[in-house]
């Protein structure tokens, strides 16, 4: 799937592969924030990897972290974490197994749902390949909260955003697509099968 956007190419050499938020409190069954198509898209985000791996692509993942204090306006709107789950320290805001990160991924730990707020995400980036990272690759979840949120800001902040349709997850179809319709001006839209041939290609 594309958007039909394609006012720029991407390059393998100046891409990061951004997984967000592919958390056991979010993936696994029954667990506070569950996002039930997330785990059904984790073979199709683990292959992605894996290619990125393979091509020296860097991989970094988010984590969120919810604070009764620090956080009250995620708290207001999901009133269900106020007391229990997203906590610092706990087993829930770990990466999944499946996509277990490797000793030379970077993990970015947020509290606000864009991974470039009040993080060193923009630093880490500007700094990987001597400064020729100018693209990131978005996949993981929630579709329309924490991927769009950092795809916006992303794109803020001048880099090109690949957004992936089917690897990306949200509480509801509705929602998923609507965020997908808002990448037409943030970004481009690519399926996860088109993102690994345009990493095969060195561009897409």
């Amino acid at each position: 799937m594309t958007n039909g956007n394609e006012k720029w190419v991407f390059e393998r050499d100046k891409s990061a592969l951004m997984v967000i938020d592919m958390q056991n409190d979010f993936v696994l069954d029954g667990a506070i924030m569950e996002v039930k198509e997330a785990k059904h898209q984790l073979p199709k985000i683990k292959n992605l990897i894996a290619k990125c791996r393979e091509l020296n692509v860097p991989v970094l993942y988010t984590v969120h972290e919810t604070d009764a204090a620090l956080n009250p306006l995620e708290i207001a709107a999901f009133p269900h974490l106020k007391n229990a789950g997203m906590r610092t320290g706990t087993a829930g805001v770990e990466v999944v197994d499946e996509l277990g990160p490797q000793p030379e991924d970077v993990i970015i730990r947020k509290k606000r749902f864009s991974a470039f707020y009040q993080t060193d995400l923009d630093l880490i980036l500007r700094n990987m390949r001597d400064s020729s990272i100018d693209t990131i690759i978005v996949c993981g979840t929630v579709t329309n909260i924490c991927c769009e949120s950092t795809a916006r800001d992303a794109f803020f902040r001048d880099y090109k955003v690949v957004f992936g349709s089917d690897i990306c997850s949200a509480l509801t179809p509705e929602a998923h697509e609507a965020t997908l319709a808002n990448m037409d001006i943030f970004g481009r839209v690519l399926d996860c099968e088109s993102i690994i041939e345009a990493l095969d290609n060195g561009k897409g």
